[in-house]
């Protein structure tokens, strides 16, 4: 097995680079890329190891897959790394992910690749109910990125679909009756635009490609409203194992496509 997976690195780096020039002559890429990081449990399953190091993995494979982004010039992406309802999840393994998260927005805010790109970190998601530690660490990472105007990077993390509209139209709703409005007015007015400006995206544009990797194929919630348009791609690779080849295969299927918006 060892001797054949040397045989194949040569003709894999071929492949590679010949997708990677497909890719730059094809010419249209996504303005917003979603990612759903799914898979990494399974992953850790498949190699025998234990779940914390599948996870760990997974961490490692962000800021890959975030410097092929950053490669291609994709000027916003949208990664979920954690859901509200993984909350639910053995205390252990949420404990894990939340030291982990931690750990790793620590590690970003000194990270040469952040800085040396100007790349701007916002959270959308709930993060309350997490540890102190945690959220320190995350709302640093996001102030020491705020000023930048490179890529718009916002990491999903304690987020819900659902959670997010409900608190987009509690959030008008606040902003309207400070206003003065009653709501006979809010309903005669309400515009789709007025809910969107409640977002946690609120600015960026709906993301037009999103992958999903382990190959699930559903949103499971992932930015629900902002979802209505964009093209899917549901890859088998566990999200530790997503290799540049799949990432740029995803890419060339985007590019393939022609985004009617119902027309």
């Amino acid at each position: 097995m060892g001797i054949y997976r040397t045989l194949l690195k040569p003709l894999y780096w071929w492949y590679e680079q010949r997708l990677s020039r497909a890719v730059l002559a094809g010419g249209k890429l996504p303005k917003h890329l979603g990612i759903i990081l799914d898979g990494n449990r399974r992953f850790a399953r498949s190699i025998g190891v234990e779940t914390h190091m599948g996870h760990d993995l997974g961490a490692h494979k962000a800021y890959e897959v975030l410097e092929w982004c950053l490669a291609l010039g994709i000027p916003h992406v949208t990664l979920w790394v954690f859901s509200s309802d993984n909350k639910s999840r053995d205390p252990q393994e949420v404990a894990h992910l939340l030291e982990l998260f931690a750990r790793e927005a620590a590690k970003m805010v000194h990270d040469p690749r952040i800085h040396n790109n100007a790349v701007r970190i916002k959270l959308i998601g709930q993060i309350e109910d997490f540890p102190e530690s945690t959220r320190k660490a995350l709302h640093e990472l996001e102030q020491a990125t705020a000023h930048y105007q490179g890529m718009l990077l916002h990491i999903a993390i304690g987020y819900g679909g659902r959670e997010e509209i409900v608190g987009a139209i509690r959030s008008l709703l606040r902003a309207k009756a400070a206003e003065g409005k009653s709501l006979e007015e809010l309903s005669r007015e309400l515009q789709v635009s007025d809910i969107e400006e409640h977002l946690y995206t609120a600015g960026a544009p709906d993301p037009d490609f999103i992958v999903r990797t382990s190959g699930e194929v559903r949103l499971s919630g992932f930015l629900l409203w902002q979802a209505a348009y964009s093209e899917y791609y549901f890859c088998d690779a566990y999200w530790p194992s997503f290799r540049k080849v799949d990432f740029l295969r995803a890419l060339r299927s985007f590019q393939s496509r022609e985004r009617r918006f119902g027309r």
